[in-house]
């Protein structure tokens, strides 16, 4: 059997990219998951498990199912044996109406890593192997941008803070780490000021696909 490897992520693992009147979405050979397929080859399955919206641990009052805390186990046990989970979250939970600051963002992610490791049925020789990924920093441009209204103010201070909070978190948890913010250095893009460019999709599925030959998945 292939060598399953789980991307549980937001609009950025979805591929979701502006566009001036509409919504995008990356194809097949841009989508840094798929060309992370590519790189790894036919002994790995790449699985694309991206939400729009999606929060660590945070209960919408305005979308329904973004919870990542409560949709993990039904995740992992659909696609087990799960060989390494690749979790990047955390924009959405700097959203104005949770009310969160980097800390709190962080513990809610050290919550959803606890509780992966926990469902002990769907790991390969049953061993949790977990990535954990700071997402890319939001441009404090955004606030001039029309996702402004949607997203509240003070957003872009808090992602900026996520970096050594999950660093920290994954330290505690035992977790694999990168910070997106260190590879993704083309973006992010001009139109919302929050979403990885085509360059930077390229730049993670290398980035990434070294790390998983790295630490020997």
């Amino acid at each position: 059997m292939k060598k399953h490897i789980v991307c549980f992520g937001d609009s950025n693992t979805h591929g979701y990219f502006p566009v001036e009147g509409g919504l995008g979405r990356f194809n097949e050979n841009e989508r840094w998951t798929c060309l992370l397929q590519k790189h790894l080859g036919e002994d790995y399955l790449v699985i694309e498990e991206g939400l729009s919206g999606r929060t660590t641990s945070f209960e919408d009052p305005l979308e329904e199912g973004l919870c990542g805390l409560t949709h993990m186990y039904t995740c992992l046990m659909t696609h087990e044996p799960v060989s390494l989970l690749i979790i990047m979250l955390g924009t959405n939970d700097a959203k104005e109406r949770f009310g969160s600051n980097a800390a709190c963002i962080a513990l809610g992610m050290k919550r959803l890593i606890q509780k992966a490791q926990s469902v002990k049925d769907c790991w390969a020789d049953g061993k949790p192997n977990i990535l954990l990924i700071t997402p890319q920093n939001m441009d404090a441009r955004y606030i001039d941008s029309p996702f402004t209204a949607s997203m509240g103010r003070g957003c872009a201070e808090k992602t900026q803070a996520l970096a050594a909070e999950y660093k920290a978190v994954a330290e505690l948890t035992g977790c694999e780490y990168l910070d997106a913010n260190q590879i993704a250095t083309d973006g992010p893009n001009t139109i919302d000021y929050m979403h990885l460019t085509k360059k930077d999709h390229s730049l993670m599925a290398e980035a990434i696909s070294k790390k998983i030959l790295e630490i020997g998945i």
